[in-house]
């Protein structure tokens, strides 16, 4: 193993897409990432639990972006346009980085297991979501549903986006999917 070299995170992250393209997800091992990555199999648990949260990485990171834009909104800011200006901002995290939240998205519709945890992560941006419009004053039964649509809007915006050959930027992708659900 070579001397230190930096940012290994981000290293094990393209390491470990890199080997579930080409070998599999199941069948890529923690080690077999960071032996790519160039690191110990001790350095790669100290930054990821197990081999799928290196796919889930930035969730906690929109959580706190999503939650920071809504408590940020002004006071009259109806709710549900709170919350999606928390999942705009929460989802500008991604807007340089197409190419891998594509080669993601393919990966986690192949398997099963990774479908779960993404469903996981998407209630926990939602809970997130409600707990900040809670926060603003909202009844639990209007945050959650704000929160509930918001995140949803999110979810089938983000899947355009990553499904077109050229789309618009994801914020366009979630202005146009928020107004397909206002127009219902």
């Amino acid at each position: 193993m070579s001397r230190w070299e930096p940012d290994a995170r981000g290293r094990m992250i393209r390491a470990a897409l890199d080997l579930f393209a080409e070998r599999g997800f199941e069948q890529t091992t923690a080690g077999d990432i960071a032996e790519r990555a160039g690191v110990t199999e001790r350095t790669f648990f100290r930054h990821f639990t197990d081999k799928r949260e290196v796919l889930f990485d930035g969730s906690h990171v929109m959580e706190e972006a999503a939650t920071t834009a809504i408590l940020a909104a002004p006071p009259a800011t109806e709710p549900l346009d709170a919350a999606l200006a928390g999942v705009i901002t929460a989802g500008g995290l991604l807007e340089d980085r197409r190419d891998h939240a594509v080669r993601r998205s393919r990966l986690i519709e192949a398997n099963p297991s990774l479908r779960e945890r993404e469903l996981l992560k998407l209630a926990a941006l939602v809970d997130a979501t409600a707990e900040a419009l809670r926060g603003r004053g909202v009844t639990n039964v209007i945050a959650a549903l704000a929160a509930h649509s918001a995140v949803t809007v999110f979810q089938v915006a983000f899947t355009r986006w990553v499904s077109e050959e050229e789309p618009p930027a994801l914020a366009a992708c979630i202005a146009d999917t928020a107004a397909v659900l206002r127009a219902l």
